[in-house]
């Protein structure tokens, strides 16, 4: 049976570029010679898609920028429409090495995993990395990993290759940035992730497209990943709030009955100790409702696994 590989590029004003890299990419993968180039034009305003089309890629285009999540939806679509068994995303500026998507894509031919990402940082912070940068990737590869209970050295590297059984299960919101969404999407479902040590080159004159502004990048990011532990671990996620509130209570409480013990009277901590009850009240409230969330959840999980049998008996008949 022959493997259907779509190589993936989201393409935002990429026109100096787009075209040498496309022409770069290999004709024959391993054993593989059934490959398409994807290029997802994302509101560009240059010369991207005439580029593109020069060297031969599908283009679709955005009629204005969605940014990359929504070009990675797009191009998962498209994917499962044409019944693509491996779709490879990597930038169009060059940045990675066209030459390792067969080692991107190896450990699924192989059945060691069910999706690959890059890791740019196997030995350190890559030459032309700013620091803040370096150290800001760091942080959130250790909360993903926290997440995801999987050790991720690099959470955010575009560089990916996911089997057809990832891309009918991915079912994602995000449309600011996709890649940490997706490792804990397909992590809560139980999928093998293999971490590829790649080659990157940073340009002085590149600014990421993405972490354009380390602030906004970090916030967005920060509310991507709090949202995922919300919906995938609400148990854990409300009882620990729970739990820290009915603390703080609890030691108001018990800070106020020990001096109604010593003294015989609350004068003049009443406050505090109607506070304390408050917030032990409060903390009952939400262990109900993270009761009550992670039996939504439950439901939320047996809703996806109908939607994948759905999506695949829909792809694979048409």
């Amino acid at each position: 049976m022959s493997t259907k590989v779509i190589i993936y590029m989201p393409a935002l004003n990429e026109g100096p570029t787009i075209k040498k890299i496309l022409l770069s990419v290999p004709k024959r993968i391993d054993i593989i010679s059934d490959i398409e180039l994807l290029v997802i034009d994302d509101g560009s305003t240059d010369n991207t898609v005439s580029e593109a089309k020069e060297a031969g890629a599908t283009v679709i285009s955005h009629n204005s920028n969605k940014g990359v999540g929504s070009a990675f939806h797009t191009a998962l679509n498209y994917a499962l429409k044409q019944g693509a068994d491996i779709l490879v995303s990597i930038d169009a500026d060059g940045q990675f090495d066209v030459d390792q998507i067969n080692k991107m894509i190896s450990p699924l031919l192989n059945n060691k995993a069910d999706f690959s990402i890059g890791n740019r940082f196997n030995s350190g912070r890559p030459q032309g990395m700013p620091k803040l940068k370096y150290w800001g990737n760091n942080r959130i590869s250790k909360i993903v990993s926290f997440v995801s209970k999987i050790e991720i050295k690099d959470a955010s590297c575009g560089f990916r290759a996911y089997s057809k059984d990832c891309l009918f299960n991915l079912n994602l919101d995000g449309s600011f940035t996709y890649t940490h969404e997706a490792i804990l999407d397909l992590a809560n479902k139980g999928y093998r992730v293999a971490q590829i040590p790649v080659n990157v080159l940073y340009f002085e004159d590149r600014v990421s497209r993405v972490a354009s502004s380390l602030t906004r990048y970090a916030l967005k990011t920060s509310s991507i990943i709090f949202k995922c532990l919300k919906d995938y671990k609400p148990l854990h996620f409300f009882g620990s709030i729970a739990l820290v509130i009915s603390l703080i209570g609890i030691i108001l409480c018990g800070f106020v009955l020990t001096y109604w013990i010593s003294t015989g009277s609350i004068t003049p901590y009443k406050s505090v100790g109607i506070f304390g009850l408050a917030l032990v009240g409060m903390s009952l409230i939400l262990a109900v409702y993270a009761l009550m969330a992670d039996m939504l959840g439950r439901i939320r999980n047996n809703q996806e696994k109908i939607l994948y049998f759905q999506k695949k008996q829909y792809f694979e008949n048409n």
